[in-house]
């Protein structure tokens, strides 16, 4: 699902580095960030709201909201819309308040 030609832009991904969401190996490149790989890949749901577990997906992608707080290498709260992927990164998602500390 990724775009692959632009008649206008130039896409710059960098190396091949594929990386794990939820024990699933991801591909993905050095030059875009966690949720780009992501939802090249078919996956839009971030996350599920705290209280009533509905589904979150992608929202601002500028590292303002909450939407895509991940678990990045068992750090909780990174901001998955900014951060590049990296070779072998684990990357899984946040279940609720608990994982908020």
């Amino acid at each position: 699902m990724r775009i692959e030609q632009h008649p206008i832009l130039n896409f710059n991904r960098g190396e091949k580095a594929n990386f794990f969401f939820n024990g699933k190996e991801i591909e993905g490149y050095t030059n875009e960030t966690i949720v780009s790989a992501l939802h090249a890949s078919g996956i839009k749901e971030l996350a599920k709201s705290p209280n009533l577990h509905r589904p979150r997906g992608l929202f601002c992608a500028i590292g303002n909201c909450s939407s895509c707080l991940m678990v990045v290498d068992g750090k909780p709260n990174i901001r998955a819309c900014v951060v590049k992927v990296r070779p072998g990164m684990k990357v899984e998602t946040q279940q609720g308040k608990g994982d908020l500390l």
